[in-house]
């Protein structure tokens, strides 16, 4: 008889498929689950599968007495309350690293995308512009890669994957990081160190209490106003109002972004904005990327329930309090 498995988010059918031919899933479907199942199913589950950005705190926990492990599908684990998994001794996984390729071309993506206002341009031609003649200020030249100084904050596994990528465009790579690395990239100090030398900012860093607002009105000023900056992170780590403000009056150049302060973001100022470059948290939406993280999904559950450690486990030094997010809607596939 098949262990079963609480299915905790919301996700397309097609990403479960391989889970249900191994498992017996109760699906609640990004609902709470006692609205779907009783007490008594409850009850059983040892293990759920979840999105690291749906919110997950001791309360519901304590709806499933047997749960043992917590398993992320994804990198993200940031909805996770860590300190409430750790009292009660349940086990967290992820897929750490499993689609950092992924979100490293999507990074570079809105990158160019921003850098050379391909959005802009695209409009251009299709309203007729273009065949008219008609004179654009968003149409002039614009600084290219070559000779850019692009910095990265947070030098993971993405972050080192971007920082690769980019140094083949003819550029400056620089970082900061909680450590320093063995990389042949400049290294900095601080974020404001590497705002100031960096005309493009590519925000990499894990989401965390200490990095809500990190990137604030006064990293936005220091990059200049031919400044762009990317984020591929968690829209937490933006100060969005002062994005705005920064986009508008022209303190920084333009911003590529996948991610933002409340998912899915609705048309406001931001979208309104002609210098901005966005796409619905698809960073690590691509075939092999789901596949990889399928895996470590499937390993972690394997050893759980064989009684061994879980190979894709957040490490006691990641277990730091991080701010709730909503979670991450996937497009159907």
């Amino acid at each position: 008889m098949p262990d079963k498995v609480l299915v905790y988010s919301r996700f397309p059918r097609n990403e479960l498929v391989r889970f249900g031919e191994r498992y017996e899933l109760l699906n609640a479907a990004g609902k709470r689950p006692t609205e779907m199942f009783s007490a008594a199913e409850l009850g059983e589950i040892r293990a759920m599968i979840t999105s690291g950005g749906t919110t997950l705190g001791g309360e519901a926990m304590d709806l499933l007495p047997k749960l043992g492990a917590i398993i992320c599908y994804g990198t993200g684990y940031e909805g996770i309350d860590l300190a409430a998994a750790a009292k009660r001794g349940i086990a967290v996984g992820h897929s750490p690293g499993a689609n950092a390729s992924s979100v490293a071309d999507i990074a570079v993506t809105l990158m160019l995308a921003a850098t050379r206002r391909l959005p802009v341009a695209d409009n251009y031609v299709r309203s007729g512009d273009w065949i008219a003649a008609k004179p654009s200020p968003m149409m002039r030249p614009q600084a290219g890669m070559r000779g850019r100084k692009v910095g990265v904050y947070g030098l993971g596994e993405i972050g080192r994957k971007i920082a690769a990528r980019v140094a083949a465009f003819e550029t400056e790579v620089g970082y900061f990081s909680r450590s320093r690395q063995d990389v042949p990239y400049q290294h900095f100090p601080s974020l404001e160190a590497l705002a100031d030398w960096c005309s493009v900012l590519m925000i990499a860093v894990r989401a965390g209490a200490d990095t809500v607002h990190a990137v604030n009105a006064d990293i936005l000023r220091r990059l200049g106003n031919s400044g762009i900056v990317v984020n591929i992170s968690r829209g937490s780590v933006i100060d969005q109002k002062a994005l705005v403000a920064a986009l508008t009056d022209g303190a920084i150049a333009g911003a590529g972004l996948d991610v933002f302060a409340k998912e899915p973001h609705a048309p406001d100022e931001l979208t309104a904005l002609p210098n901005v470059v966005l796409s619905p948290h698809i960073g690590g939406h691509t075939l092999e990327s789901h596949v990889a993280m399928q895996d470590c999904v499937l390993a972690n559950l394997e050893a759980f329930f064989a009684g061994k450690p879980l190979p894709y486990e957040v490490g006691a030094a990641e277990r730091l309090p991080v701010p709730a997010s909503e979670p991450v809607p996937r497009p159907q596939m």
